[in-house]
Formats: structure tokens, sequence, C-alpha cells
């Protein structure tokens, strides 16, 4: 389990900042694999995956698929801000299928982040249980109370002179849940604007966190499929 750097004391805003949803222009979304079962895309930063309550969130990438593939569902999610691979489901068969391997962890994810600042260590895994943070929704906290369990591995891949290029492996799914490790950590992603703070926000146009990479079994027959995004930072 890593342990947060003495002395490291990066923190987040007390308050989630002022939200407004300003998706990317509408478009084509980038199409990485398509069959009769499965739509994989390269979800752009900024849109939200499904559809949030309010009339001015109803675009999202569910919605956008659906103009080309009427009949696809979400089966996991991706925050807003983060990019990258995310697969849907064309059939309900599909869809029970893969949502299985989703609840039973059998699937296999790498995000690409910028850390901010120099991480010392080349490797670590955070164990850090977490929980909504209801005064400050939609923000998560650590909570070793009744948090739920989320754990982290990752590697340094390179490092700059205001950042760490990091490789992420989460092995539970909580919602925020690379984000507020790495702040946890006391390196918070650039451009973050929910846990990192306004030096570390305005350092990048937008969160430097990208779904690199997504494996899984094939909901027909069962092969090993996996699908891989380049990052765009």
């Amino acid at each position: 389990m890593s342990t947060r750097p003495p002395g490291n004391d990066a923190t987040s805003p007390s308050s989630p900042r002022p939200y407004v949803y300003s998706p990317p222009p509408p478009g084509p979304l980038p199409i990485l694999h398509a069959d009769e079962h499965i739509l994989v895309l390269d979800k752009p930063s900024g849109l939200l995956t499904v559809p949030g309550n309010r009339p001015d969130r109803k675009d999202c990438l569910e919605s956008r698929a659906q103009h080309a593939f009427p009949q696809a569902r979400i089966v996991h999610r991706l925050d807003m801000d983060t990019s990258g691979v995310i697969v849907l489901a064309l059939t309900a068969s599909a869809h029970r299928h893969i949502g299985l391997q989703f609840e039973k962890r059998q699937t296999e994810k790498s995000y690409l982040a910028l850390a901010s600042g120099q991480i010392a260590q080349d490797c670590g895994r955070i164990d850090q249980p977490m929980i909504t943070d209801w005064p400050n929704r939609p923000k998560q906290h650590i909570n070793h109370e009744i948090g739920r369990q989320a754990i982290t591995d990752w590697t340094v891949l390179e490092r700059a002179h205001d950042h760490t290029r990091v490789r992420l492996h989460p092995l539970t799914g909580r919602s925020h849940q690379l984000r507020l490790h790495l702040q946890w950590l006391g390196h918070p992603i650039l451009g973050d604007n929910l846990y990192a703070p306004d030096p570390i926000v305005a350092a990048r146009e937008r969160l430097c966190l990208h779904a690199e990479r997504l494996a899984f079994r094939h909901p027909d027959g069962g092969a090993p499929v996996s699908f891989e995004s380049p990052a765009p930072f």
C-alpha cells in the first residue's frame, strides 16, 4: 500500500467549483470497433457518459452513439472529463455478459495520467476506501470507517519538471477513484477541477486522465479482446 509522502500537502478545494456543462461539438464519435454485439468508442473529454439530471445535461456519449446505433446501451462509465476507451452493448445479452465481467472484476483496465509534481517512488499500490462526500457532491472522499474498498496500482513512466506520467491500474471501479487516489498521494492530476488546487487546475486545459486500454471477454463466444487508444496529452 502506498504511503503518503511526508510533508506533501497538495490539497483540493473545500467545495466543488462552479459547474458549467460545455460538451465538445456534436459530430461522429471515434469508433475503435463495432460488430453485431458491441460498440467500442474513444470517448472525448468533456462529454457525459449518460444524461445528467438537468435539461442542459442531456447531451451525452450514449445519446450521440444512438444516432448511428439506436440499440447502443452503456455498460460502464467514464467521468465526464476523462477520455478514452469505453464499450457499449448492442444487445441485451451482450449487456448482461459484459456487465457481469465488470461486476466480478474480470475486465482489465489501464489509464494514463499526468500527476502533478514528481512522484519519488517508481510504483506502488493505493488502498484507500472511499465514499461520497455528500455535502460536496459529486466529490468523493477517503473514509476508513464506512468507505468502500478502493485499490489502485500505479507505475511511473516518465518524470518531467512539473509532472509525472503514470500508468494506473484500478482493481476496483469507484467513482473518481483515480482522481481521489492521486490527490491522496499528494500528486493531483493536472487539470483536475475537483481535487486539485487552482495552480494545478490551470496547468492544463483538460483533465489529464485517459482510459488507454480495456480488455474483456467478447459476449459472443467468450474470446479475449482488447482495445487501445493513445493518450492525447
